[in-house]
C-alpha cells in the first residue's frame, strides 16, 4: 500500500496560480509514476497530467495543456503541479495517484490506470 498526501490547494482569483504537492511518505517517489487528477461535485474524475518514474515522459490533458506543469523534486520526494492562468472551471478537489514503475517511461493520463490514489485531496477554488 502506498500512502499519498496532497497539499497546496486554496482559493485564488481567476488568472491566479497555485502549486500543488504530492508526497509518498513511505516510498521513494522516484520509483513511482505519478498522476494528478481532479473531481468536481457531481462530475467524473478528470485526469490532468502524469510524469513517469524516470522523469523522461510527461503528459497533459487538453484542458490544462499550456497552463499546468508537472515536475518532480527527487531530493524532496515530491511531485508538483504548477497551475497558472486558473479559471473558475478549474475548481475541484485535486488528487494524485501512483503506480510502482521503476526506471520507466510509463505515464498515463487516466487516473484509473494507477494502483494507488490519494484519499484526502486538496481543494482548489477559483473565484472572484
Amino acid at each position: 500500500q502506498v500512502q499519498l498526501v496532497e497539499s497546496g490547494g486554496g482559493q485564488v482569483q481567476p488568472g491566479g496560480s497555485l502549486r500543488l504537492s504530492c508526497t509518498a511518505p513511505e516510498v521513494t517517489s522516484g520509483h513511482l509514476a505519478i498522476n494528478w487528477f481532479r473531481q468536481a461535485p457531481g462530475k467524473e474524475r478528470e485526469g490532468l497530467s502524469c510524469i513517469s518514474s524516470n522523469n523522461e515522459k510527461t503528459d497533459y490533458a487538453d484542458s490544462v495543456k499550456g497552463r499546468f506543469t508537472i515536475s518532480r523534486d527527487v531530493a524532496k520526494n515530491t511531485v508538483y503541479l504548477q497551475m497558472n492562468s486558473l479559471k473558475p472551471e478549474d475548481t475541484a478537489v485535486y488528487y494524485c495517484a501512483a503506480s510502482p514503475r521503476s526506471n520507466s517511461r510509463w505515464c498515463m493520463i487516466s487516473p484509473y490506470d494507477y494502483d494507488y490514489h490519494g484519499d484526502q485531496g486538496t481543494q482548489v477554488t477559483v473565484s472572484s
